[in-house]
């Protein structure tokens, strides 16, 4: 297990080759024994296998290209809408239109995401996670016919690696680590080994920055985009019924 956790990288290659129904729900059954929320489990995941759905979604995802070549593509989603419904079909009253519940349900999800992925990883298969989900969840969720109270927060393409992908890079564990209380960090030990990764150098280079953290600031995540994207997931949320 620690050989799985330490030298995994994102797979975005895959072979040409099925996953069967059998272990994919295998895989998603064992995840759910992760914990969760009061044991509500207020979450599910729309697998998609279908090419044309996935040529749906690429335009949200930007178009990288795990989503066409990828076997089978997973939208995890904080759902309280089953949940819901079975409170008011056992006269119980819900109380779970709100963003707490929507906060909650989402940590759930990943929490149910993540520990599918290792099981994944452990069974041989590879996974890439997509963080786009959160820039376009609207039109996610009309492709995905999602209801109300149920908003997607992460994709993952799963498959066959059709290569060893490269271990991927972190900041050293002493960095992120406090003890009894917050404590501030070196910065240059904290993120000069990322700095000074060929790869990284190559990426200031290539955006025309002086720094890695420019790339990050100025083209990668910047924050026009955060604001542009915070408004949409927002208007979702609340298009949900989670926020009044």
């Amino acid at each position: 297990m620690k050989n799985l956790l330490t030298n995994r990288g994102s797979v975005r290659d895959y072979l040409k080759k099925d996953i069967s129904n059998e272990l994919l729900n295998d895989l998603l059954q064992q995840a759910a024994q992760s914990s969760n929320t009061g044991n509500m489990q207020t979450y599910s995941v729309v697998v998609t296998r279908d090419e044309d759905m996935k040529k749906r979604l690429a335009p949200l995802h930007f178009n990288q290209r795990m989503i066409t070549t990828a076997p089978v593509v997973l939208t995890f989603c904080a759902d309280f809408n089953l949940f819901t419904r079975w409170c008011k079909e056992s006269n119980a009253e819900p109380g779970y239109d709100n963003f707490l519940s929507f906060y909650s349900a989402s940590i759930d999800a990943v929490i149910w995401a993540q520990t599918f992925c290792v099981a994944a990883e452990a069974a041989g298969l590879g996974i890439c996670y997509l963080g786009t989900t959160n820039y376009n969840p609207a039109e996610i969720s009309e492709i995905l016919e999602l209801p109300e109270l149920v908003v997607p927060v992460v994709t993952i393409t799963v498959g066959y690696p059709a290569e060893k992908p490269k271990v991927s890079d972190r900041l050293p564990i002493s960095s992120l680590i406090h003890n009894e209380k917050y404590e501030v960090k070196d910065i240059k030990e904290a993120f000069s080994a990322k700095e000074s990764l060929p790869e990284m150098k190559l990426y200031v280079e290539e955006n025309k920055k002086e720094t890695l953290a420019q790339v990050f600031t100025d083209i990668r995540y910047t924050k026009k985009n955060n604001e542009f994207f915070s408004e949409k997931l927002l208007k979702e949320i609340k298009d949900k019924g989670f926020v009044k």
